[in-house]
This record gives C-alpha cells, sequence and structure tokens, in this order.
C-alpha cells in the first residue's frame, strides 16, 4: 500500500502549469514544509521539505486557494521517478501526488500566521481563532454537561 498523510505549511505559492494536451489539465507543485516531532542531537533542521504535485480538479483548487504560509492536510502517495539533466546526470526525483488536500487550519489564524513561526496562545477567556472559547487552567468548577 502506498498512502501518505503530511500537515504542514506551504513554503511559496503554487507553481501551476497547463498541460498541452487536448483537454489541459491543471498541474500544481508546491512544496510543504512539515515540522520534525523529535530533534536529534546536532541537527539543526526541524522540518523536512516535501514536494507535492495535484493534477486536475486538485490543482485547481491549489491555485485558487492556496497560499504561502497557509497550513494544509494532504493525502496521496509518494512516486518516484528520474531524469537525465542538462549536464548529462541522472536526477532521482520523489513527489507526493496529491489525492486530497484541505486547509488545517482557520482563514483568520492563516493570515495572523504569514510566518513559519507558532501562533501565540490566546490568554483565557478569549476566543481563538476558530470561534471557540479558551478554558482556562485549574479550573475548579464543573462544567455545565456530564
Amino acid at each position: 500500500m502506498n498512502k501518505v498523510i503530511l500537515m504542514g505549511r506551504l513554503t511559496r505559492d503554487p507553481e501551476i502549469r497547463y498541460s498541452q494536451a487536448e483537454q489541459s489539465m491543471a498541474v500544481a507543485r508546491y512544496t510543504l514544509a512539515v515540522d520534525r516531532r523529535f530533534r536529534r542531537d546536532g541537527d539543526q533542521q526541524t522540518a523536512d521539505f516535501i514536494n507535492c504535485v495535484a493534477f486536475g480538479r486538485q490543482g485547481e483548487f491549489a491555485e485558487k486557494y492556496l497560499r504561502k504560509g497557509m497550513k494544509i492536510a494532504v493525502t496521496g502517495r509518494i512516486q518516484t521517478g528520474s531524469y537525465t539533466n542538462r549536464e548529462g546526470q541522472k536526477v532521482y526525483t520523489t513527489d507526493v501526488i496529491v489525492e486530497e488536500h484541505e486547509f488545517a487550519e482557520s482563514k483568520a489564524a492563516s493570515e495572523s500566521n504569514s510566518g513559519f513561526a507558532p501562533m501565540d496562545r490566546p490568554s483565557p477567556g478569549v476566543a481563538a481563532g476558530d470561534g471557540f472559547m479558551n478554558i482556562p487552567d485549574g479550573i475548579d468548577e464543573e462544567l455545565p454537561f456530564n
């Protein structure tokens, strides 16, 4: 089985091209910065940069809605390939072929988090970007439901 699930931020706006076939098809290419869960000793890199390719309707969605810095979730499959560059060297590629991609945070949170730094945590009692109020730590009262 070849199945990939990723969540990360776009490092740049998707690059869109259209095929030259009889019925042209959108082909979107973008790179996701996916945070690593653990840091190894001496390793400065905290994210992996994964190339993704979306075809057809998924490519059109990427062109219309995806922008640099947005956090998205992607499902797809890994595809490897190779080609010979202009210098005659063989180059190997690994891409995620996107089957689905969707937003992983609200539009307001995405706009306020244009870089890759984590968002500041809102103070207790203030509505978060998702519209829900944060419950303060150490609350002694029982919540009004069972």
